[in-house]
């Protein structure tokens, strides 16, 4: 049986991490790329990750990270995850995995059905997550609030699990869930009262309504 993963991302407060502790989510993630409302520094995100449930997959999302960038941030987290969001190669996703062997998740923008076979090239990635491609005027490559039409993803099979993304929230994720047959999902700026604050009580429903779904004999399969 494959368990649901349920990553809230972009955390910046204690509240809301201890409530998707508490609301069943499985992968926590941190966001270290500066242009994003959500960005943590790594003296922030230390002081974070001290009190993390020890349940959460602690998670870094990187863009286009140096070596140095990437020791810094999986120091300060103590990450068990890396989440490459930019235009890394799999060349270069595979030589993160050679030097830090932890678990990568490689997103990849999708607008259509052949976007989602990019996720083949990335061998060495352990996930992919698939989010929304972003305008071609954006500051940052996810984070929007934007959606790619979820019936693309149906049917689609990976050698290894994959991730929706893009415009989820606590009132959609169901439907999400059901049309594009995803087993995983990932939610950051829909769980937020406002850019970059989150909100515990939205945290909660995000989690109760996806695993209201995924955690059936059905999804299980």
């Amino acid at each position: 049986m494959t368990l649901p993963i349920v990553k809230i991302c972009g955390l910046n407060d204690a509240g809301s991490i201890a409530a998707a502790g508490r609301a069943g989510a499985s992968h926590v993630g941190f966001n270290f790329f500066p242009p994003s409302p959500r960005y943590v520094t790594p003296a922030q995100a230390r002081t974070l990750c001290a009190n993390v449930a020890p349940h959460l997959t602690r998670v870094v999302v990187l863009v286009d990270p140096t070596d140095e960038a990437i020791d810094e941030a999986v120091a300060a987290c103590g990450a068990h995850a890396i989440q490459l969001h930019g235009s890394e190669t799999p060349e270069r996703v595979a030589e993160i995995r050679e030097r830090t062997g932890l678990i990568l998740i490689k997103a990849l923008p999708v607008t259509t059905e052949t976007d989602l076979e990019v996720a083949w090239d990335y061998e060495a990635a352990d996930m992919i997550l698939f989010d929304a491609k972003p305008p071609a005027d954006a500051t940052r490559p996810g984070g929007l609030g934007k959606s790619f039409d979820w019936s693309v993803a149906a049917g689609f099979e990976l050698d290894r699990p994959w991730i929706l993304s893009g415009g989820l929230t606590p009132d959609n994720v169901q439907d999400a869930i059901r049309v594009s047959g995803a087993m995983h999902v990932d939610v950051s700026s829909g769980v937020e009262a406002a850019p970059g604050v989150k909100s515990p009580r939205r945290i909660v429903a995000f989690c109760e309504a996806a695993l209201a779904v995924l955690d059936t004999p059905e999804a299980a399969e």
